[in-house]
């Protein structure tokens, strides 16, 4: 197998392990020690190995997708360095965890439909659903499935969607997301609080799923979604004294982080989701 060259330290187990923490993730498989994803019509491996990952296989387009799901463009040494200077918190924590570059999706349309998916109940929950209608709408490789299209998804009854586990409201926000004339070449383009006018206006978008998108697939350094109750409650045990801090208050709190609020937000989700 080709090997994709990454920079040392890197945790390949534990950067993949939301994959497995919270139940199967069909298009994001885990299957006998290694991730399996489909990437145009083919399905690919990646599996540890030293100095890297071994992909299979590997051309320029599959490099691409890969270098984006392992969060290869994250600037791990640059954000240690800069933990060290903030608090004893923040550094302890990047210590405790050198070596995870957090999972981004390469998706635009994946990455919206699974927020929409995990709005208000707990991730498992949220996995379980989605497995079940990737399961029901895409396609099936050999292990993994290929996450289902826009024009599927789109043309798709809210009834089919509401057998896999969603709320019939989720199940028109997907249908109504799936129809839309949204520009995701366009939105990757924008600053940060442009994607996000673009996107709330869209039914059943808020800032919650705005700041996701932000984090998760467009992999913005600023990105801070203040408003994830996981990520209120990480903020609570290591900053807080008191009750849950309020939406505000963590806005706040990520000034203290710029310009790496989404490595922070993720390493203190970590620890909340990921470290037991």
């Amino acid at each position: 197998m080709p090997l994709l060259p990454i920079p040392e330290p890197y945790d390949f187990a534990f950067s993949t392990e939301r994959f497995r923490r919270f139940g199967p993730d069909l298009a994001n498989l885990w299957h006998e020690g290694g991730l399996h994803r489909v990437v145009g019509r083919r399905e690919v491996r990646i599996e540890a190995a030293p100095g890297g990952v071994l992909v299979e296989p590997l051309d320029d387009e599959i490099a691409a997708v890969v270098r984006k799901l392992l969060g290869l463009d994250f600037d791990l040494a640059a954000f240690e360095s800069f933990a060290g200077g903030v608090d004893r918190n923040l550094a302890a924590l990047v210590e405790r965890f050198r070596g995870y570059r957090p999972a981004i999706s390469p998706d635009p349309f994946e990455t919206l439909v699974t927020s929409i998916t995990a709005q208000q109940v707990s991730l498992a929950s949220a996995f379980a659903i989605r497995s079940r209608m990737i399961e029901r709408f895409g396609r099936r490789a050999t292990h993994a499935y290929a996450f289902p299209t826009r024009g599927r998804l789109a043309v798709a009854d809210p009834g089919e969607l509401t057998a896999v586990g969603f709320s019939g409201r989720k199940a028109e926000y997907v249908v109504g997301l799936a129809g839309a004339d949204l520009d995701y070449e366009a939105l990757r383009l924008l600053p940060d609080e442009e994607v996000k006018a673009r996107l709330v206006v869209i039914r059943g978008l808020g800032d919650w799923t705005a700041d996701w998108f932000l984090a998760r697939h467009l992999a913005r350094p600023q990105a801070w979604p203040a408003g994830d109750l996981g990520l209120r409650k990480a903020v609570a045990a290591f900053y807080g004294d008191g009750p849950l801090p309020s939406i505000e208050e963590v806005r706040v709190i990520g000034t203290r982080f710029a310009p790496f609020q989404n490595l922070t937000a993720h390493y203190l989700l970590a620890d909340l989701y990921l470290s037991t």
